[in-house]
């Protein structure tokens, strides 16, 4: 069965590296295994803050029936774009629960490596969202970028083999 993937990109320029190291990120941890819908946020940003705005209320609910989220922002001001702020401001606290959470964020280097789970990651924790895994931060500056995501999604396969594993034994 195939795992339903939103990718919800922050980033203000759509088709944006970001997107792609994102994408990258999900087909390395799931392959074909995976429907993949992208939401880029540009898209919306008219919207984001008109909450009768009827597109982004639909956007938000197909992501929040997400199997999984991937919520993909370059580094801004040391932390994530005001565009996924205002985006994940439409889901209440625990309005995430069951939902797998991956944090991928972008930069010139490796000066705000932490920004993705110091600064992102309490805020997914509030919508009860589960994160099997430290964020990908990849070093834009850092050619070719494939080792980098190859080495998080090596990691990310483990935490997920590991949640399965406790989910079985509970059951």
């Amino acid at each position: 069965m195939a795992v339903n993937i939103s990718i919800v990109v922050g980033n203000p320029k759509a088709n944006s590296r970001t997107r792609k190291v994102a994408e990258d990120a999900m087909q390395a941890i799931y392959g074909d295994d995976a429907v993949v819908n992208v939401v880029e946020l540009s898209e919306y940003a008219g919207g984001l803050f008109d909450w009768g705005a009827a597109d982004v209320a639909e956007v938000s609910k197909r992501v929040g029936e997400s199997d999984v989220i991937v919520l993909a922002t370059p580094t801004y001001k040391a932390t994530y774009t005001g565009l996924l702020k205002a985006f994940l401001d439409r889901y209440g606290a625990d309005q995430l629960l069951d939902t797998v959470a991956y944090l991928v964020m972008t930069g010139g280097d490796k000066t705000h490596a932490l920004a993705p789970d110091t600064g992102l990651r309490p805020l997914l924790v509030e919508l009860g969202a589960s994160m099997p895994t430290h964020a990908l931060y990849a070093v834009m500056d850092e050619s070719p970028l494939e080792p980098q995501i190859e080495a998080w999604a090596e990691g990310a396969r483990r935490s997920l083999a590991a949640a399965a594993r406790a989910a079985a034994a509970v059951r």
